[in-house]
C-alpha cells in the first residue's frame, strides 16, 4: 500500500493544522486539576527529552568545520539575535492599538527565537546557494538560542514574559541545556541509533511538541486568557508579522551584498536569517511564559507558516535567475545540479515545503 501524502495543491503545513487541532483540544477538553499535574509533568519530561536528541543530532566535528565561514555565521546570528530582537522592540509602538499586550509579548519573543535548520537547509538548495554555510549557520543559531533565548527574555520580557524570573533561568538550564549537552557527551555511543531512527524519532519531536502545546493552551484556557483576542486583534497581528518577515527577507538579500557575500552565501544568509523556529521556540516558550504561553506561541506558529509559504516561492525564482543557470552551466553538468524547481515548475518550492515540514 502507498503511503498517504499530503496533497501538493495544499499550501497550509500539515503540522499547523495538527498543532491548531491540539489547540481546539485544549479549548473543548483542557486538562484539569490532577489531569493538569500530569499534563505538565509530561510535557517538562517531554521538553527535556527533545533537547537530549537535539543535542545527539548535532555532530561537533561538523559545527567545528563552519568555523571556517566565521563572517557568515556572524551575520546570521546578528540578523537572528539582534537585527530581530531591534524589530520587536519597535514593534512596542502597536500596542495597544494593534496588539494586546500578551500578543506583543509573544511578538518580541518570536523575534528572539533562534532560526530554523531543516528548512534553511532545504531552500537554500533549492536556490542553489552554498549549503554546507546553511547547515553549519541553522546548527549555530540553534545552539546559540538555547543560551542566547533565555537571556534576551530575561533582559527585555522581563516581569511581562508571563512571570520570567531567575527560578525561569534555572529551569532553562536544568529542562533545555543539561539535557543538550548529555546528548551532546553520548553521541558518540548513540548517534548511529539516532541516524538510522531519524523518521521514528522525528514523530517523538512532533509529539512532544503536540504536548507542549496542550498543556499550555490548557492552562491558557483555565486562567480564561482568550477573551483578550479578537479577529480583529489576530488580522491585525497577521499584517505585523507579514512586514516583520518582508524586512527581515530584504535586509538579509541586500545586506548580504553590502557585506561583500556571493550569490550563494547570500542565499544561505537570506534563509537562515530570515526565519524562526518552531521547534525550539514552542518548548522555550513553555518553559519561560508558564500559564501565559498559549498565547505567546500563537505569533509564533502563524509566522512559521507564512516563513515556508514565502520562502518556497523565493527560493523558487532564485533557481530561476540567470547567475544560477549560468554558475550551473560553468560547472560543466548543469543538468546534475538542476533542481525539481526547473524541471517541473512548482516542485521545487513543493518540495522545500514538504522537508521543512518534518522537523522546523
Amino acid at each position: 500500500m502507498k503511503r498517504l501524502q499530503w496533497p501538493s495543491w495544499m499550501p497550509i503545513d500539515p503540522y499547523i493544522l495538527l498543532l491548531l487541532g491540539t489547540v481546539g483540544l485544549a479549548a473543548l477538553l483542557p486538562a484539569r486539576g490532577a489531569g493538569a499535574d500530569v499534563a505538565s509533568g509530561a510535557s517538562t519530561a517531554a521538553i527535556a527529552f527533545l533537547f537530549f536528541l537535539y543535542g545527539a543530532r548535532l555532530s561537533t566535528r561538523e559545527a567545528m568545520e563552519g568555523l571556517k565561514h566565521w563572517r557568515l555565521h556572524v551575520t546570521v546570528l546578528a540578523c537572528t539575535f539582534v537585527v530581530f530582537p531591534l524589530l520587536g522592540l519597535a514593534a512596542r509602538g502597536l500596542e495597544p492599538v494593534f496588539l494586546t499586550h500578551n500578543l506583543y509579548s509573544g511578538l518580541l519573543f518570536l523575534t528572539l527565537v533562534p532560526s530554523t535548520i531543516q528548512s534553511s537547509i532545504a531552500f537554500t538548495s533549492i536556490a542553489r546557494g552554498n549549503v554546507p554555510a546553511a547547515i553549519c549557520a541553522g546548527s549555530f543559531s540553534s545552539l546559540a538560542g538555547i543560551v542566547v533565548t533565555p537571556l534576551l527574555a530575561a533582559v527585555l520580557l522581563g516581569s511581562s514574559g508571563g512571570g520570567f524570573s531567575p527560578d525561569s533561568l534555572v529551569k532553562i538550564v536544568l529542562q533545555l541545556l543539561v539535557p543538550f549537552l548529555a546528548g551532546q557527551l553520548l553521541r558518540r555511543w548513540i548517534g548511529g541509533f539516532i541516524t538510522r531512527n531519524k523518521r521514528v524519532l522525528g514523530y517523538v519531536d512532533r509529539g512532544s511538541i503536540l504536548l507542549v502545546v496542550y498543556t499550555a493552551f490548557s492552562e491558557g484556557m483555565v486562567q480564561g486568557i482568550w477573551h483578550q483576542v479578537s479577529a480583529v486583534r489576530l488580522a491585525g497581528l497577521l499584517l505585523v508579522e507579514a512586514l516583520l518577515l518582508a524586512v527581515m527577507l530584504a535586509l538579509t538579500w541586500y545586506g548580504g551584498k553590502a557585506l561583500g557575500f556571493g550569490r550563494g552565501d547570500r542565499i544561505a544568509i537570506q534563509f537562515a536569517g530570515s526565519k524562526k523556529s518552531l521547534a525550539s521556540g514552542l518548548p522555550m516558550a513553555g518553559v519561560l511564559f508558564g500559564a501565559h504561553a498559549s498565547l505567546a506561541v500563537l505569533p509564533l506558529m502563524l509566522f512559521h507558516q507564512m516563513q515556508l509559504m514565502v520562502c518556497a516561492v523565493i527560493a523558487k525564482r532564485r533557481a530561476r535567475d540567470p547567475e544560477a543557470i549560468g554558475a550551473a552551466g560553468d560547472a560543466g553538468d548543469a543538468r546534475a545540479v538542476r533542481p525539481a524547481a526547473d524541471r517541473n515548475p512548482g516542485a521545487g518550492s513543493r518540495a522545500a515545503v514538504g522537508t521543512a515540514r518534518r522537523s522546523d
